[in-house]
This record gives C-alpha cells, structure tokens and sequence, in this order.
C-alpha cells in the first residue's frame, strides 16, 4: 500500500481527485471548511440519517459537488488517536470495493492530524484490507485499493509523513504475524517458520538469519527445549535473527518468541474443543519475526536480535512423560510435572542461549498461559518484570502503539509453588496465579540481565466468527524497540549498577556476562 500526504486545505477538498473520499468528524468538530461537503452533511444531520455520535457513519454515491465519485462520513467519538483509528476502521470498508484504488482521507478543521493519528491510520487499513486465502481458493479477493491519501494541513504535513512512515511498517510487521498465525499447522511447521526467517533475510539486507537443526540444538545443549519436541514427526528449529542498525559495541534489545507451531499438550492432552486454535501457539514467534519486518523498514540506530525455538508438541510412544526429569542449557533440572505447560520449557533454553548476546535487555513473548485470558481477558497483553524501568518502558510503548500491556506481580514467594523433590523445580505450580508462576519459572533463567516477559495469550488471537490471528504485540515490541535509540536507550544490567557506583565519573562500563554453559561449535541447519 502507497501512503502518502497531501497538504490540502477545506476549499480544496471538492475538487481532490480519489475514488472515495472519506472523511472523520467529531461531536466537537463537524465542518471541513468545504461548501459542498459541508451542506450534505448539513442536510444528512436534518433528515437524521446522521448524528454527531461516536460509530456513526454515512455514505454517498455521487455526492453533488464533489470531484470524488464516493462519500462516506464517520463520526470519532473525540479527537484521541485512538478514537480516530475507530472511525477509520469504519471507513475503511467503504474503500475496498473492486474498482477503488485510491482513498483519500480528510478531517474536520479544528481536529489536529499527529504522526500518531497518521500512524493509526495506516493500521486501520492493514487491518481491514488483511484477507488470509493460503489455504483457502474460495476467499474473497484482496481489495484492489493501492494507495491512501492523507489530507492535512501544512503545518501537520512532517508529523504526517512520520506517522504514515511508521504504521506502513507496522502495518506490513503485523499482517506478517497475523498471516503466520492464520496458518494450519500443516502448513505453519518448525520448518515453515525457519523459512519464512529466511525470506526476511533475503527482502531485508539488514537482517541476518542463521537456524539451527535438532543436531546442532543437542551439541548446545537445549535439553529442555528437545524433551518438547521429542513425541513429534516435525524436526525442531532455533531461528536467530540479528539487525545490526547501530555501533557494534551497542548492546542488543533481545526479543524471544515462543514458536510451539501446534499444541496438542503432550501426554497431558488438551480436550478436544477448540484444540484447532493451537495453531496460535506459535503467535511469540510470529511477533518477533513481524517486528524484523517493521523494523527493517524503519531502520532505527539499534541493534536487535532475534530468538525462536520452535517445535510442536505431540503424545506419542517417544513423547515426554509427566514426571519426566530434563536439563536445561543453564544446567538446572526441570521435572515436568506437566507436558501441556511446555512453551516455558522451550523458552527457558533460549533465554539461557541469550546471555552470550550481552543483552541490554531481553523479552520474552509467548502465548503461555490460559491463567493470563482469564487474568486479563482479551484487552491487555499480561506484562512481567521485576526491573520498573524496563517495565515503564514496555508499558508507554503499548501505550503509544495502542497495543497495552498490563503488569503482573513477580513476587518471590511464587516461587515457591515450583518446588519439586526430584528436580531443581517443577513446571508448573497449582492452578492459583498460574500466570504469575509461569512467569516466575522463566525469570530463573534470566538473572543475567535486564528481563521482561508479555503473556499474550488472551490477545495474539480472536475466537468465535471473527477467529484469526491478531498481530499483537507487533506494534508494541517495534515502538519499545524505536525507543531504544540514543539516550532513550536502557543501559544492560552489569552497566547500570557501575554506573551507580560511578555516580557520574564517566561512561558506563560495558557489561560481561558469561553464559551459564558453554556452547560446543554451532553447527547450521541446510536450507
């Protein structure tokens, strides 16, 4: 999609040349400044086919006096970023028709256009041009429309073309999520991610793939992640994505996702109802690889890298057993108590592997936990951290990006449900705070730096008639990542505590972290 500004004032609106003109109101501000376009919505308001109330919206075939063959009117209910991304969803669905190719988009006066009303915009038509058809020939076709116009004034011009800028790139990040997620689990395998890693590698010469097949996951020593994959056909994968977009001496943002591409629950079997939306288990995954893709675009000065173990998890006579002892990469042992509570256990090894990085800060996202739906419900993505600075940081990028997390409890004493007589520690605990305890489990595994980890199962999918993938939490992991640039930037952990002790003596010493075990030669999977 072609996103662009064009600087137009209300006089000019009549006479701009688009297959649809649409154009936001508020209760506040309802006149454009354009005498035509003003009398029909004048008249619309008389004859009560419109009010001046949030999601109301109004269409016209050949409005007279304007250029544009098409109208269509929405009604915001406030001037927020938010509220105006609301009516540009509404409107959007007006521009999809076969034979409309261009839209242009028009506000009130008196209703300021921000990069961040920009931005939106852009996702708001990702969002509703989206149409998943991979495995589907019956699908409607995608929408012809290829290029949307946002009329602003002058003086709004610059924040506008940033805000297109950057939703055109995460609008591009997050389709990609949304489509890996929408895939079967046939179709979407360890090796199907692995390959779509590569793709990104070729489209983006900024990004460097590298993926690891089960022989060289074994050599490093991921005995926890294997044991998941140990009752599945699939061979497993560990994808590393790096973007090199600063010094080489900035230490990286490091983002984990969890790839499990279907869950069945091992051993501990699911029940059969809606077993199918375990395709989604891979959505940490699919939100690294979508934010690679956003940030390839944008090409902030920072340096990120990428991590994704992934595998399915199958019952089958070489599955692992609940009861079952496992040692992680950091050499902790892990009695899997049960085999449905496997995203932490592949997680674990890769939040380990990450120490060698020398991370600024690390986060983790995965589809982990049903306690976390029924915490938090479908709004806010579950946010867990002991380190408030990184915590703040994630918090005000979902802010931003319209994409909220909420934080979580990480107090020790949960702990203290993972107590195990046969391991260092179980993985799971009771059902109380399961969530809480599941987040717990993977900060042992990362006391070596700055950590953070989002549950984003109760928001990288939708059930019911509108089942699909989100792609959440794209747009919040690419506006932390944009805030790890320059002085914004969080220093690593071994960093900031000298730099206390310096109190002011100078630059911050570089932080040494050695990783738990050492790791033989690496040895790649072939493509």
């Amino acid at each position: 999609m072609d996103y662009r500004n064009v600087v137009g004032s209300g006089p000019e609106l009549a006479g701009f040349s688009a297959d649809v003109l649409l154009v936001v109101l508020t209760p506040e501000h309802s006149r454009t400044g354009s005498a035509p376009l003003d009398a029909l919505v004048s008249e619309a308001l008389s004859a009560g086919d419109l009010e001046l109330k949030d999601g109301q919206t109004l269409y016209v075939h050949r409005p007279a006096g304007l250029k544009a063959p098409r109208l269509a009117v929405a009604v915001a209910g406030g001037d927020t970023p938010r509220q105006f991304k609301a009516a540009i969803a509404r409107l959007a669905g007006h521009a999809k028709g076969a034979r409309l190719t261009h839209a242009a988009v028009a506000t009130a006066q008196g209703l300021a256009v921000t990069a961040a009303h920009a931005e939106v915009l852009a996702t708001a038509f990702g969002d509703a041009t989206y149409v998943y058809s991979l495995s589907k020939p019956s699908a409607p076709k995608p929408a012809a429309l290829k290029k949307v116009s946002l009329i602003t004034t002058a003086a709004e011009a610059t924040a506008a073309r940033e805000g297109l800028a950057r939703g055109q790139a995460l609008a591009a990040g997050s389709t990609l999520a949304r489509e890996l997620g929408n895939r079967p689990g046939n179709y979407c395998t360890p090796t199907g991610l692995a390959n779509e890693a590569r793709q990104l590698g070729k489209a983006f010469k900024h990004i460097k793939v590298e993926v690891f097949d089960r022989a060289a996951i074994e050599k490093i020593g991921m005995g926890s992640f294997l044991s998941v994959t140990n009752g599945s056909a699939q061979p497993p994968r560990f994808i590393v994505l790096r973007y090199d977009g600063a010094a080489k001496d900035q230490a990286p943002v490091v983002l984990v996702g969890k790839g499990i591409t279907f869950d069945t629950g091992g051993i501990s079997i699911k029940p059969a109802g809606e077993m199918d939306e375990m395709k989604f288990d891979m959505g940490g995954a699919a939100s690294v690889l979508g934010t690679f893709r956003a940030v390839a675009e944008l090409k902030p000065k920072v340096n990120l890298i990428g991590l994704v173990p992934t595998c399915e998890n199958m019952p089958s006579g070489t599955a692992t057993k609940p009861g079952d002892v496992v040692t992680s990469l950091s050499g902790q042992t892990i009695e899997v108590l049960n085999t449905d509570a496997e995203g932490r256990l592949i997680l674990c090894d890769a939040l380990t592997y990450a120490e060698r990085f020398k991370p600024a800060v690390v986060v983790d996202i995965a589809t982990l936990t049903g306690a976390c739906v029924i915490a938090l419900g479908h709004i806010h993505s579950g946010l867990f951290s002991a380190d408030d600075e990184l915590a703040q940081s994630l918090e005000q990028a979902g802010k931003t990006a319209g994409d909220t997390a909420w934080r979580m409890p990480l107090d020790d004493e949960y702990g203290d449900a993972l107590k195990s007589n046969f391991a260092d520690l179980g993985n799971v605990g009771g059902r109380a705070g399961g969530a809480i305890t599941a987040a717990v489990f993977l900060s042992k595994f990362a006391k070596a730096y700055r950590w953070a980890h989002l549950d984003i199962a109760g928001t990288a999918w939708k059930s019911g008639a509108a089942k699909g993938g989100t792609g959440r939490p794209v747009p919040l992991l690419t506006h932390f990542v944009l805030s790890q640039q320059g002085k914004g930037a969080l220093v690593p952990k071994q960093a900031k505590a000298t730099d206390k002790k310096a109190a002011g003596k100078g630059a911050v010493a570089a932080t040494v972290v050695k990783p738990t075990r050492k790791a033989p030669a690496r040895r790649a999977a072939k493509a």
